[in-house]
């Protein structure tokens, strides 16, 4: 539930599309990390591209449970720093051993903004998240998707060429998540009115906060 978009089905790189439509009227609050549990011996700490192994436990500040990896006895598995989790996550799970044990309090705009998620996860939801981790593995080099989709290669992406490239990788999205996919128009301008902050008609190299070589 963590994720934005289930990377760990295989689903191809444009979903990281997707993970930056989270509209948040508020930047109210900030990440809050507890170290709950740190193990004698430290050979190694996590950053930004490794591949980490985590156990998991959601709730929301009720005490709610919306998602635990325990239930399911495996621990899920994700490249850290690209995006593929919430913010929350990317940056509250920095710096950590194996075995060691933190409890991240994770305000919307870090986790699933004015939309929420699903049925369990309510707008503007403070999540509280109960995580250890399992293993640290070297992550595969970060794929460039600015580039991948920037065709005329101006340093800038236009309308017609972030649907171009949504319709070439459609072909490899199973049918299970077609049906779950956004209009694709709509979803355009769900992009543009995340990622085009000053509002020209393009997104620049620098208001791209997809994967484009310089987040590691």
């Amino acid at each position: 539930m963590m994720t934005r978009l289930s990377w760990s089905t295989g689903l191809p790189v444009y979903l990281l599309l997707l993970s930056t439509v989270v509209h948040c009227d508020s930047e109210d609050g900030e990440l809050k990390i507890d170290v709950t549990h740190k193990p004698d011996k430290c050979e190694r700490k996590t950053r930004k591209g490794d591949m980490l192994k985590m156990h998991y436990r959601g709730t929301l500040l009720d005490g709610t449970e919306f998602d635990s990896s325990y239930s399911r006895n495996e621990p899920f598995q994700f490249q850290l720093g690209i995006n593929q989790v919430i913010q929350g996550w990317d940056q509250g799970l920095l710096d950590m051993c194996v075995g060691e044990k933190r409890k991240l309090t994770i305000p919307s705009h870090l986790g699933y903004g004015d939309n929420g998620a699903g049925d369990k996860i309510p707008p503007k939801s403070t999540l509280v998240f109960e995580v250890e981790c399992v293993a640290i593995e070297d992550g595969p080099p970060p794929v460039n998707v600015f580039k991948e989709i920037d065709a005329n290669d101006d340093n800038q992406l236009s309308r017609e060429e972030i649907s171009e490239y949504l319709t070439k990788q459609l072909p490899n999205v199973p049918d299970s998540t077609l049906k779950d996919l956004p209009d694709h128009d709509n979803l355009i301008e769900e992009i543009f009115q995340n990622e085009d902050k000053d509002r020209n008609g393009f997104i620049s190299h620098k208001e791209f906060t997809g994967p484009k070589h310089d987040e590691l």
